[in-house]
């Protein structure tokens, strides 16, 4: 059967059976109880009959429905007789929904259908091992804390994290360094003479002084770079600069991978700080520092045009 087979897969498919169910089962018990109401209006009848007069927009908000849904039953509702429309007494130019007198003597008459219906279905929870109503709540207030596509984003990193090496530069990653990089720099800004100086020499300009570059390979291909130049003023600070991710493969976590990696490679170098130097039309890049530990300060004159934002990272 599907759902033995599926599991937790099919989640979805199995709740709106389950849904479908009950609202079957909810229209034979008004049908012998002779209730004029259809399950699917019971929301807006129960909100109406404990709160009076309300706006489309407000009932939509307190059933939890969308406007044009919530608009539907309304519509059908009235074609019933059991609401109406009437002004809204702050403004005449508003119409408001409340129940029509054929509506308001319905919420007598069916006081003894939902004392049994509640009855019924206290039993039955109080017959399962696991209560769902107070299951569904606790579903509910997790998915308001983090949406289901956002936990399976961040299982999905989690498990194609496993597949990132993070590694020392080598000779033959020389082309990857700068394509990575000139990546971003082309996408939002222009290249600088000191990029090119960079990005073409990086073994002389930065490893030669004293610098290391990492490397992040995905599957072992080569996704991501960044260099921590080495201070010519001081021994302990360095600067954390060229990082460039592969704009096929964000969103598993790379940049923060090469992050933690060049600080631990800076701590094992006995630097005392980190200094970078960016532009805030980067936010994503703006927001991974941040969640590194860098923090905005008032910057040294910077060789770059594009820099209007410098960070750092004490490491002391």
């Amino acid at each position: 059967m599907l759902f033995d087979d599926a599991g937790p897969l099919a989640l979805g498919s199995r709740l709106r059976r389950l849904s479908e169910r009950l609202s079957e089962d909810a229209a034979s018990i008004y049908k012998r109880y002779e209730t004029d109401l259809k399950p699917k209006w019971f929301p807006v009848f129960y909100v109406l009959s404990r709160h009076g007069a309300m706006s489309i927009t407000n009932l939509a908000t307190e059933i939890g429905h969308s406007h044009p849904s919530v608009s539907k039953m309304v519509s059908e509702m009235l074609h019933s007789g059991l609401v109406r429309h009437q002004q809204d007494p702050l403004d005449g130019r508003k119409n408001l929904v409340c129940l029509s007198p054929k509506g308001l003597t319905l919420t007598e008459t069916i006081f003894d259908q939902n004392t049994d219906i509640e009855a019924a279905i206290g039993k039955l929870l109080d017959c399962t091992q696991h209560n769902i109503w107070k299951a569904l709540i606790e579903f509910e207030y997790m998915l308001e804390q983090q949406s289901l596509p956002g936990r399976v984003l961040e299982c999905r990193k989690t498990r194609e994290s496993g597949k990132i090496r993070i590694v020392p530069y080598e000779a033959g990653f020389r082309n990857d360094f700068k394509r990575l990089n000139e990546q971003w720099i082309r996408k939002y800004f222009k290249m600088e003479p000191l990029d090119h100086q960079v990005l073409d020499h990086p073994e002389s300009y930065i490893l030669a002084r004293g610098g290391h570059i990492l490397v992040a390979l995905y599957m072992e291909r080569v996704v991501g770079v960044c260099a921590l130049i080495k201070s010519e003023s001081d021994d302990h600070d360095f600067e954390l600069a060229k990082m460039g991710v592969d704009s096929d493969v964000r969103g598993l976590g790379i940049g923060w991978l090469l992050g933690r990696a060049v600080i631990e490679k800076a701590r094992s170098l006995g630097a005392t700080s980190i200094y970078l130097e960016s532009n805030l039309v980067l936010e994503p890049a703006i927001a991974l520092y941040r969640k590194l530990g860098f923090k905005k300060v008032n910057g040294r004159p910077s060789p770059y045009k594009r820099s209007n934002i410098q960070m750092a990272l004490s490491l002391a």
